[in-house]
């Protein structure tokens, strides 16, 4: 139960900060990307125990949604903090695009946990 709910939180987490304007920094709250960075870490770490091939898979989608969130933050935090433009709607286009690329990945990890669980069979 725990894995699911931060599967699910991770996904919708993403999902909230990737909607909006893709150019307008004021839809897209930094806040909101820095709790779907940390809910998706935990995810990933969830992920570590499994040994099977499905499990792999869970893992791998995990930690492509980890490398594109954490490049987001990056871009977020330097053009807030060291660009001399600022926020410009390149820069959120950029931050808010790693972020679509998170949520695919975060929609392929859901849909392997459908599976997965759809699959089980008591014994």
């Amino acid at each position: 139960m725990v894995f699911g709910f931060f599967v699910l939180l991770a996904a919708t987490l993403n999902f909230g900060f990737f909607i909006g304007d893709l150019s307008d920094p004021t839809v897209h709250n930094v806040y909101e990307l820095f709790a779907a960075v940390v809910v998706n870490l935990i995810a990933t770490v969830l992920k570590f125990g499994d040994r099977t091939q499905i499990g792999a898979v869970h893992l791998a989608t995990s930690l492509v949604a980890d490398l594109q969130l954490i490049a987001a933050t990056v871009m977020w935090a330097y053009a807030a903090h060291v660009s001399e433009e600022g926020m410009t709607e390149a820069a959120t286009a950029g931050i808010v695009s790693l972020s679509g690329g998170a949520l695919f990945a975060n929609v392929v990890s859901v849909i392997l946990l459908l599976v997965e669980t759809v699959s089980f069979q008591r014994k």
